[in-house]
């Protein structure tokens, strides 16, 4: 099977995933579901239902009964699904993390992020009895940034059973798993995973979309998908600390405050939960509290997300673009995962008159590149910077002669 390369986003609004339970611990109770407040948001304006993300489209039906039942005969049960879904010449799926998108919708679209192709993979499993096994996989933080609003990338991955013939039985067993993912085997080999619950696999898939509902200004919206999300697996803390930023934008401050709170006594070093607890207590006048709880967490992380990016944006409107570079430079060293750096990085390399290590950090831009918005953006800024290159060349191929013939008259 020809893997995708993508980077499996499971987006949490400033939040992170719980940790890994050690044996012999006796397991806690769930945080607690009393933590809303309806009257203070408007009805959804669209269908929540955590079921959907899981359903079987009749197109998907008609596919199943169609091109994957007849590599089914051809390759078996498992073997045959797969090749159906990501042998090249079939679905053509595309990688696109700008939304998150229902097991139906990406099929429909022909894309998807990782979990939107996790659930796909799943529901078609599903379609034909065959037992999936989901993955939270732990890989080095991963931070992202959209309309000032911070998302912190975790990463989710599906495991089918192979079916083994007993007799007249057919037995689906563990050492006989194999684990889909949907980035290039380096990344994640030597990961340390966790088999996740499919109540936590939609409790993430809703968390996702109260984040990107966020993102465009659907404040209403977001809080009933994150509402869901905690109904659906409440011991999913990332969509605590969603509700908690939208309680802060409703101006609620009260619940925010407790809701974060709530994260920090089961995860007492969240730097996530933490930030948000320092700018409610900053907007509540409570700046020495605030202090103290910025003070822990930057012996927890010294050095917060985007900040050597943000220096080298000043940098570059003063015109300091080796200051910038340098700057940028930074921020790629330890996040090379996030186009907009290297974007940035080329810029400065750009207003330094490099215009070959431009063309070398946008094309890394592209390549890193989540969604098809960015990559024909980031695609059209590096095929003009190759036209710069060839109509320089050209120039330049039509000095020479004039300059040999100067020199031999």
């Amino acid at each position: 099977m020809n893997k995708i390369r993508t980077l499996c986003a499971a987006l949490a609004l400033m939040a992170t995933a719980a940790g890994l339970s050690g044996c012999a611990v006796e397991t806690p109770a769930p945080p607690p579901t009393n933590v809303f407040v309806d009257s203070a948001f408007k009805p959804a304006s669209v269908n929540i239902d955590p079921q959907e993300a899981l359903a079987l489209s009749p197109a998907m039906q008609r596919f199943a009964e169609t091109e994957m039942a007849s590599e089914i005969r051809n390759k078996g049960l498992r073997d045959g699904l797969i090749d159906a879904l990501y042998t090249r010449g079939r679905l053509q799926l595309d990688y696109d993390a700008e939304a998150t998108r229902t097991a139906a919708e990406a099929f429909d679209a022909r894309r998807g992020n990782c979990m939107s192709l996790v659930l796909m993979t799943a529901a078609f499993a599903r379609h034909f009895n065959m037992p999936v096994r989901f993955n939270s996989v732990f890989l080095e933080e991963s931070w992202t940034r959209s309309n000032n609003i911070f998302f912190v990338a975790g990463h989710v991955n599906i495991s089918l059973a192979r079916p083994l013939t007993v007799g007249r039985s057919t037995v689906f067993g563990d050492p006989e798993l194999m684990t889909i993912d949907f980035l290039p085997p380096d990344q994640v080999r030597g990961h340390r995973g966790r088999v996740i619950d499919e109540s936590t696999i939609l409790a993430m898939f809703l968390n996702n979309r109260a984040a990107e509902a966020l993102t465009v200004g659907k404040v209403d919206d977001a809080y009933w998908w994150a509402r869901a999300a905690i109904k659906t697996d409440s011991r999913w803390l990332s969509a605590y600390n969603t509700l908690a930023v939208l309680y802060r934008r409703k101006g609620l401050m009260d619940r925010a405050e407790s809701t974060l709170r709530l994260v920090l006594e089961r995860e007492p070093l969240n730097t996530q939960a933490m930030s948000n607890l320092i700018l409610v207590l900053s907007d509540t006048g409570r700046g020495k509290e605030a202090e103290g709880y910025a003070n822990q967490l930057a012996q927890i992380q010294p050095i917060p997300p985007y900040k050597f990016f943000d220096e080298g944006l000043a940098a570059m409107k003063a015109g300091e673009f080796a200051a910038a570079r340098q700057l940028f430079r930074k921020e790629v060293a330890r996040a090379a995962y996030v186009p907009e750096f290297h974007f940035w990085l080329g810029l400065a390399n750009y207003g330094m008159g490099d215009v070959s290590g431009a063309r070398g950090e946008i094309a890394k831009a592209l390549e890193n590149s989540a969604t098809v918005k960015d990559r024909e953006m980031y695609g059209a800024k590096l095929a003009w910077l190759n036209e710069m290159r060839e109509h320089a060349r050209d120039q330049q191929r039509q000095r020479t002669p004039l300059m040999r013939n100067g020199a031999g008259s």
